[in-house]
């Protein structure tokens, strides 16, 4: 009894106790690791993984998955980017409508969200498993992200804009301010609305939740939907930090998604997970990339060491999935 209930703390506090034990051996190892400035490096890093880890969450709670965040991330970024300086120019009518910074930021989110949702509308309307559906949004997004920008980076943005992913307010980063919100905000869906409600419910049993009333295509439309926003907003905070929107934003950046998702104890099988664990979870992939790199490790090394975690972030999750 004693034992079951260790365990039971154990496997509760997982992702805390990789996250300290993390932390104590890059500390010992390096004398840079503990310092004010790398600490904010460290959170500036991960909050745009943050913003597309919680959406992937939301995701991965339904049994689903979603691999266009990056690509998605990349077109809100440019959308936003490309809104700011060029507008929209008409030629038939020789129109120009240009737009604010709040104007091509909204621009940004409302392409994301769009994606996202035709995301879930594919999934739900022809039963496209999540994995192929979003495969294909990933080759079209970024497809489209390489027509909008014709291949080349939209840069010198304006200093509105930097502040968005270099700015401080009250001694804390912007972007850590943005990460913040998209957390609480997330928190707050997971665990006070009937939405969060159902989207457990889908998670742990979907027949079942079909039984019971719930409007499985709606929730999950919604959901993808909330995902390819979140994907934007992380879009937006890369481009403003770069100054530029680079065609090729975001590669890969579904892989550390997924990454903090797992290793923060969500289920990939769904119905299981919070967004603190996944919020540590990303704090633990940030700990390793900055340590990897504090210690002057191979970046060919580095992907082998992030792989070699995921893969033991699952091993555990299955593990404890079985002893459940």
């Amino acid at each position: 009894m004693i034992l079951s209930q260790y365990r039971s703390h154990l496997v509760k506090f997982q992702s805390l106790i990789a996250l300290v034990l993390l932390c104590i051996g890059i500390g010992l190892l390096s004398d840079k690791f503990f310092t004010v400035d790398n600490g904010w490096n460290v959170m500036r890093q991960i909050s745009v993984n943050i913003c597309i880890s919680v959406g992937m969450t939301l995701v991965v709670l339904t049994g689903g998955i979603d691999l266009s965040v990056g690509s998605v991330l990349a077109i809100g970024g440019a959308i936003a980017a490309g809104l700011l300086k060029f507008g929209i120019e008409i030629p038939s009518g020789n129109l120009y409508i240009g737009f604010t910074l709040l104007g091509s930021i909204l621009g940004g989110l409302v392409i994301g969200s769009l994606l996202g949702l035709f995301n879930g509308w594919t999934i739900t309307k022809f039963k496209v498993p999540p994995f192929v559906a979003t495969l294909a949004m990933l080759t079209i997004a970024r497809g489209f992200t390489m027509l909008y920008t014709k291949g080349f980076p939209i840069s010198n943005l304006g200093d509105s804009f930097a502040y968005i992913g270099t700015g401080w307010f009250i001694g804390i980063p912007v972007p850590v301010w943005i990460s913040a919100v998209v957390i609480v905000v997330a928190i707050v869906i997971t665990q006070k609305t009937a939405l969060g409600r159902y989207i457990y419910a889908i998670g742990g049993n979907e027949h079942a939740s079909k039984l019971s009333g719930i409007n499985i295509s709606k929730v999950k439309i919604i959901v993808y939907g909330i995902a390819g926003m979140l994907a934007a907003v992380g879009g937006i905070i890369v481009t403003s930090r770069l100054d530029s929107a680079q065609p090729n934003a975001g590669m890969s950046y579904e892989l550390d998604a997924i990454a903090a998702v797992v290793i923060g104890g969500t289920s990939l099988s769904g119905g299981r997970g919070t967004i603190m664990g996944t919020v540590l979870g990303a704090l633990i992939i940030g700990v390793l990339n900055n340590g990897l790199v504090l210690l002057n490790v191979s970046p060919f090394w580095q992907q082998v060491v992030k792989g070699g975690v995921i893969l033991l972030a699952v091993i555990i999750d299955k593990a404890n999935s079985k002893n459940d």
